[in-house]
């Protein structure tokens, strides 16, 4: 037991050194908030990849946007988002009004993270400080740009649950032994076979 405490404590403090990526000393907090938004750039590339095309238009009820109207509106989301941030203004491409197949959809979401990748890559905790208006409020920039990675999130829920209702196993669930999705029941009104 005595040689074991000092094995284990050896080898946490080291985790920090086998890191895949060199932690930013100097902006700490861009450096997260990079990251996050790179981890979910991913999750959404491979989201708006999985669903077939004749999925695009998806639904669960009238009331709600399809699949692809998602995908549209999250590229929309990335120029609003790091336009303010980069103190630019919005191209406002209303993508996703105008695009609706697979590929113009997926092709707008690259370009919209390739406008972000630039942002988040230039931002420092310095300029992160930095006011912007957003909606007629006053918000640091490093806010938005979290926003952005939340909003990001929040529709990256939609888009799973219309995978699984079209029996796709989302992206953060494919790598670890994932679950098939569940049939689903029948209801007490449908006959039994």
């Amino acid at each position: 037991m005595r040689k074991l405490l000092p094995t284990i404590l050896l080898c946490v403090l080291a985790l920090p050194a086998f890191s895949q990526e060199k932690q930013s000393t100097d902006n700490p907090f861009s450096a997260m908030n990079k990251r996050g938004y790179e981890r979910t750039k991913g999750i959404l590339l491979r989201s708006a990849e999985k669903m077939p095309e004749e999925n695009y238009s998806f639904k669960p009820v009238d009331t709600v946007r399809s699949y692809g109207q998602i995908i549209g509106h999250l590229a929309d989301a990335q120029y609003l988002f790091c336009s303010i941030a980069a103190g630019e203004k919005n191209p406002d491409l209303q993508i996703e009004k105008t695009k609706t197949s697979k590929a113009d959809l997926i092709a707008a979401l690259k370009d919209g993270f390739a406008y972000c990748d630039k942002v988040y890559g230039s931002m420092t905790d310095a300029a992160a400080t930095q006011t912007v208006k957003f909606f007629g409020n006053d918000a640091p920039k490093y806010a938005l740009l979290s926003l952005n990675v939340g909003h990001n999130m929040e529709h990256y829920g939609n888009l799973v649950t219309y995978m699984r209702m079209k029996g796709i196993v989302p992206p953060t669930s494919e790598q670890q032994g994932a679950m098939p999705a569940p049939k689903p029941e029948k209801s007490e009104s449908q006959p039994k076979q």
